[in-house]
Protein backbone atom coordinates (compact mmCIF):
# COMPACT_ATOMS: atom_id res chain seq x y z
CA UNK A 1 0.00 0.00 0.00
CA UNK A 2 1.19 3.40 -1.46
CA UNK A 3 2.04 5.96 1.59
CA UNK A 4 0.33 9.45 1.99
CA UNK A 5 3.53 12.28 0.92
CA UNK A 6 2.30 13.80 4.29
CA UNK A 7 3.50 10.98 6.31
CA UNK A 8 6.81 11.10 4.61
CA UNK A 9 10.48 12.19 5.72
CA UNK A 10 11.60 14.65 3.32
CA UNK A 11 13.87 11.79 2.48
CA UNK A 12 11.26 9.58 1.26
CA UNK A 13 9.52 12.13 -0.62
CA UNK A 14 12.84 13.32 -2.40
CA UNK A 15 13.65 9.22 -3.03
CA UNK A 16 9.84 9.36 -4.73
CA UNK A 17 10.13 11.69 -6.71
CA UNK A 18 13.52 10.96 -8.05
CA UNK A 19 11.76 7.47 -8.78
CA UNK A 20 8.54 8.87 -10.69
CA UNK A 21 11.12 10.86 -12.68
CA UNK A 22 12.79 7.60 -13.68
CA UNK A 23 8.92 6.13 -14.43
CA UNK A 24 7.88 9.40 -16.32
CA UNK A 25 11.19 9.21 -18.65
CA UNK A 26 10.45 5.70 -19.29
CA UNK A 27 6.90 6.23 -20.13
CA UNK A 28 7.84 8.93 -21.99
CA UNK A 29 10.66 6.87 -24.31
CA UNK A 30 7.56 4.32 -24.80
CA UNK A 31 5.10 7.01 -26.02
CA UNK A 32 2.65 6.71 -22.90
CA UNK A 33 1.13 9.77 -23.20
CA UNK A 34 -1.12 9.76 -20.24
CA UNK A 35 0.92 7.52 -18.17
CA UNK A 36 3.70 10.47 -18.17
CA UNK A 37 1.36 12.91 -17.40
CA UNK A 38 0.33 10.99 -13.82
CA UNK A 39 3.69 10.16 -12.97
CA UNK A 40 4.58 14.24 -13.66
CA UNK A 41 1.40 15.04 -11.69
CA UNK A 42 2.30 13.19 -9.04
CA UNK A 43 5.88 14.63 -8.91
CA UNK A 44 4.27 18.17 -8.64
CA UNK A 45 2.19 16.84 -5.63
CA UNK A 46 5.40 15.60 -3.66
CA UNK A 47 7.66 18.51 -4.24
CA UNK A 48 4.37 20.47 -3.24
CA UNK A 49 5.50 18.82 0.56
CA UNK A 50 9.04 19.90 0.14
CA UNK A 51 7.86 23.75 0.44
CA UNK A 52 6.49 25.33 3.36
CA UNK A 53 2.69 26.56 2.90
CA UNK A 54 3.21 29.27 5.03
CA UNK A 55 5.74 31.24 2.26
CA UNK A 56 2.33 31.52 0.32
CA UNK A 57 0.22 34.21 0.81
CA UNK A 58 -3.73 35.12 0.67
CA UNK A 59 -4.18 38.10 -2.20
CA UNK A 60 -1.18 37.52 -3.50
CA UNK A 61 -0.66 36.97 -7.31
CA UNK A 62 1.39 34.05 -8.37
CA UNK A 63 2.74 32.47 -11.98
CA UNK A 64 1.72 29.52 -12.59
CA UNK A 65 4.61 26.85 -13.41
CA UNK A 66 4.96 25.74 -17.06
CA UNK A 67 0.90 26.89 -17.65
CA UNK A 68 1.52 30.73 -17.88
CA UNK A 69 -0.97 33.01 -15.96
CA UNK A 70 -1.55 34.46 -13.16
CA UNK A 71 -3.05 32.79 -9.57
CA UNK A 72 -4.40 34.98 -6.97
CA UNK A 73 -5.02 33.56 -3.78
CA UNK A 74 -8.04 33.47 -1.31
CA UNK A 75 -6.71 30.65 1.11
CA UNK A 76 -4.25 27.83 1.85
CA UNK A 77 -5.67 24.44 2.43
CA UNK A 78 -2.14 22.65 3.74
CA UNK A 79 -0.30 22.52 0.56
CA UNK A 80 -3.14 23.81 -1.83
CA UNK A 81 -3.75 27.32 -2.40
CA UNK A 82 -7.13 27.89 -3.45
CA UNK A 83 -8.03 31.12 -5.68
CA UNK A 84 -8.96 32.39 -9.06
CA UNK A 85 -6.85 32.64 -12.23
CA UNK A 86 -6.63 35.77 -13.99
CA UNK A 87 -9.78 36.10 -16.06
CA UNK A 88 -11.35 33.60 -14.46
CA UNK A 89 -14.41 33.91 -11.64
CA UNK A 90 -14.09 29.46 -10.58
CA UNK A 91 -12.50 29.20 -7.36
CA UNK A 92 -9.79 26.28 -7.75
CA UNK A 93 -6.81 24.53 -5.99
CA UNK A 94 -3.23 24.29 -7.12
CA UNK A 95 -0.56 22.67 -5.48
CA UNK A 96 1.89 25.64 -4.09
CA UNK A 97 4.52 23.89 -6.37
CA UNK A 98 2.89 25.06 -9.16
CA UNK A 99 3.37 28.81 -7.99
CA UNK A 100 6.13 31.07 -8.01
CA UNK A 101 6.61 34.46 -7.94
CA UNK A 102 5.26 37.39 -10.15
CA UNK A 103 8.05 39.37 -11.10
Amino acid sequence: MERRFSEMSEHEIRQEIANLNEKAKKAEQMGMVSEFAVYERKKVMAEAYLLNPQDYKPEERYNIKGEGGVFVISYMNGVFAWGYRDGNDELEALPISLLKTTD
